[in-house]
């Protein structure tokens, strides 16, 4: 993983950790990454980490839609994910 994953990662687990602090019982999460071929079928690493940093700070992604499109600087996969607490 490289410091952009790295720093991803390390936010989504803070946003998630406060949710479940703040006593939520679902997160809707947009994650981003570059897609510099995407009719190629490859890991999405960067995408895995952040969600596992999610589902480590106690929830379970329940449902997800995917787009991708182009911005300024090239293509891009969006992921928009909601979790849902973990049961206890």
């Amino acid at each position: 993983m490289g410091f952009i994953n790295d720093a991803k990662a390390q936010v989504a687990g803070d946003h998630a950790r406060k949710a479940y602090a703040n006593g939520d019982y679902i997160l809707v999460y947009k994650f981003i990454e570059a897609n510099t071929n995407s009719k190629a079928t490859a890991p999405m690493t960067g995408m895995a980490d952040q969600i596992q940093a999610v589902e480590q700070a106690g929830w379970v992604l329940q449902h997800m839609a995917a787009a991708e499109g182009k911005a300024l600087t090239g293509e891009r996969v969006a992921l928009v994910c909601m979790f849902r607490r973990r049961n206890q």
